[in-house]
């Protein structure tokens, strides 16, 4: 396992992305090994996929805490303690305090279910469909304080075809994401994308 760079992973729900994730990892070859899982949700179906797997998880419900800022801490002292270098969010439904985000810059990465900068925060699907919008897609991008606004490291387009439902539309999206965040979490390991200040 020498050389593999230590993830550790945030989740709130089902954890499909995790799952791919962890698939990426199964391959000896890819540069990367999930340490740790942390869901804010004691309930995620995620936490299922990371114990099959073997990985050790962490459930830390954001509601026993008195602010986002204590929050935030324990998830920090969660993963230092794990010694992760590097963080994902796959469907991690809280947003961070600007202290956390600068501890982790470049160190923290998400994927959000469309061509960033369009259709930032929730319900994504439906205000690309009211829209009239022809193509949608995922992005992989790192975290910044502003919500869905760090710089951009990989995208995946799909088109969005007459009739298309929300429903219809994000099982599209979300087989993209499900091959696009290894690939994007590959390129930031190898440096060959990284946080620029400027």
């Amino acid at each position: 396992m020498s050389g593999r760079r230590k993830i550790g992973v945030l989740i709130s729900g089902r954890g499909s992305n995790l799952k791919s994730l962890i698939a990426a990892c199964a391959d000896a070859n890819y540069p990367a090994e999930i340490v740790l899982v942390i869901s804010n949700v004691a309930g995620a179906g995620g936490l299922t996929h990371a114990a099959n797997a073997g990985i050790s998880t962490k459930v830390i419900p954001h509601k026993t805490f008195a602010s986002r800022e204590t929050f935030d801490a324990a998830i920090d002292t969660a993963l230092r303690a794990a010694d992760v270098e590097l963080v994902c969010e796959a469907g991690f439904m809280r947003i961070h305090c600007e202290s956390f985000v600068r501890r982790w810059q470049g160190r923290i990465v998400n994927i959000h279910p469309s061509l960033l900068p369009a259709f930032k925060g929730t319900h994504v699907h439906e205000q690309a469909i009211a829209a009239g919008v022809k193509t949608s897609g995922c992005t992989v991008h790192f975290v910044a304080a502003e919500v869905d606004s760090g710089p951009i490291i990989a995208q995946s387009a799909v088109p969005v075809l007459e009739g298309d439902t929300p429903e219809t539309l994000a099982a599209r999206v979300l087989e993209e994401e499900h091959k696009l965040y290894p690939l994007a979490l590959k390129r930031v390991i190898e440096g060959r994308v990284r946080f620029d200040e400027t």
